[in-house]
């Protein structure tokens, strides 16, 4: 199946007075205009999808998926280069109300349809930055996108889910145009303070939902993971809710508690639970660090992802444990809003909120001392290497040693991981699959990107017609 669209021209200013009218759109500002940089202008776009099917059901914020769409965006520009980008769709997490609204088929078309029409939108647009390329059509995509779901109170991650594609074709037309061959140098000269190091390894953090066995939490530690994301916030009422989140810490504690790890500190494994939203009020979340306390698991949670809806915007600054921003970051704004907020981390998702947003979050949170780390959105292999380009650059986290962290949960729940992985133009690098619990970043993955700059055959072949 393959959606081409016709050539659409915009008459558009780019320059630098033009663009800072738009400054602050929706949570961008100005990017940086390097003299140096071509205006690139967009003269072809195409589109296509595949449906990847999940080993089981995976259950999150109430609803269940059964499938994840990979959508391919195409874009050429005047000069006849041409770049692919990938998406990963997640309707569930972009907007659960959207997904409890629609079939799992409807939404991810209703996404798809946004993605089409955002390449539309740029089709006969030129760029000079791929920051300032998402600043001009973001609130007309994201209009759009309130539109085709009827919901006026839609997400801004929904919309920005749907440019990961388009803004990953951006980036690599923008590398190429320029005769950019690494991500250090693709990365523009004002966000690089936040993204200044370069670790040698990444933890690599599987995904334990609510159905994972303990044996298997267990076999996983076993295997060198020592970084592991737990869902809480489970199904039920908030009192049967806290009951079953106290019994699975309690459980998990006991099971790996004692276990030591070389990537810490203090030699303990550190805890990340991510609870999506689901604790309605502070003092909920309180019992459960209590029973932490009383069974001597405090002081490893290191992490504590979205414990409550973003619409409650409760100010967590007196909770004793450091908590993460994730969905409700959406925009550097958004981020900003949460770090004053009292939340003393952000979970970076340049894979569902695009490099560009990523970059401006990144560098708002530099800019106040707040550490980062790189959530996934069970993504595809070749996602998973411009995730790991940004992990391997932000600062060490607090309580770990020289190392970045990275999320990477597909090889857990795609069907069909190894076909996917042999997408992967560098499928046999050293720092593609993770060892011991952590990917190995050598010096040919800081050269190459992790392979990002590379053609990929099985998705150019989407587009020989």
């Amino acid at each position: 199946m393959n959606h081409s669209f016709s050539r659409r021209s915009f008459i558009k200013t780019t320059g630098a007075a033009s663009v800072a009218t738009l400054s602050g759109i929706n949570g961008l500002a100005n990017p940086l205009f390097t003299p140096a940089n071509k205006k690139i202008k967009i003269t072809r776009v195409d589109s296509n999808f595949e449906r990847e099917p999940l080993i089981r059901p995976f259950g999150f914020k109430g609803g269940y998926m059964t499938e994840i769409w990979q959508t391919v965006n195409y874009m050429e520009s005047d000069s006849g280069n041409h770049e692919i980008g990938l998406c990963t769709q997640n309707v569930l997490w972009s907007d659960a109300k959207v997904f409890a609204s629609y079939s799992e088929s409807g939404g991810n078309a209703l996404m798809y349809a946004l993605s089409e029409r955002a390449l539309q939108i740029a089709n006969g647009q030129s760029f000079t930055a791929p920051v300032e390329l998402l600043e001009n059509i973001l609130p007309e995509v994201y209009e759009y996108g309130q539109k085709i779901t009827a919901n006026p109170h839609l997400r801004k991650t929904f919309a920005l889910n749907a440019l990961v594609g388009l803004d990953n074709a951006a980036w690599l037309l923008y590398a190429k145009e320029n005769s950019i061959s690494t991500f250090d140098e693709m990365i523009p000269e004002t966000y690089r303070p936040a993204l200044s190091s370069q670790h040698k390894e990444a933890a690599a953090i599987p995904l334990m939902a609510y159905t994972i066995p303990i044996d298997e939490i267990k076999s996983a530690v076993d295997e060198g993971y020592f970084f592991m994301k737990i869902k809480i916030g489970q199904p039920g009422t908030q009192e049967e809710m806290l009951e079953k989140d106290k019994a699975r810490l309690s459980a998990i504690h006991k099971a790996i508690g004692e276990v030591r790890t070389p990537h810490t500190r203090d030699g303990k494994l550190p805890y990340y639970f991510d609870a999506n939203g689901r604790y309605e009020k502070k003092e909920t979340l309180m019992k459960l660090l209590d029973h932490a306390k009383e069974i001597g698991a405090f002081e490893q949670i290191a992490i504590i992802e979205e414990p409550f809806a973003e619409e409650l915007e409760i100010d967590v600054s007196d909770i004793p444990v450091r908590l993460a921003a994730d969905e409700s970051a959406h925009t550097d704004k958004d981020a900003i809003k949460r770090m004053q907020m009292g939340y003393g981390a952000i979970a970076l998702k340049a894979i569902a909120k695009t490099l560009s947003m990523t970059l401006k979050i990144a560098k708002e949170a530099q800019k106040r001392n707040v550490p980062c780390f790189c959530a996934d959105l069970t993504v595809n292999p070749i996602l998973v290497e411009w995730n790991k380009n940004v992990a391997a650059r932000l600062g060490s986290f607090p309580g770990m040693g020289n190392l970045g962290l990275i999320e990477s949960n597909g090889h857990q729940n795609y069907k069909n991981w190894n076909t996917m992985l042999s997408y992967h133009p560098m499928k046999d690098g050293n720092w593609v699959q993770a060892k011991n619990g952590v990917y190995k970043l050598d010096k040919e993955f800081y050269k190459t990107g992790g392979g990002i700059f590379e053609k990929m055959p099985h998705y150019e072949a989407m587009f020989k017609h």
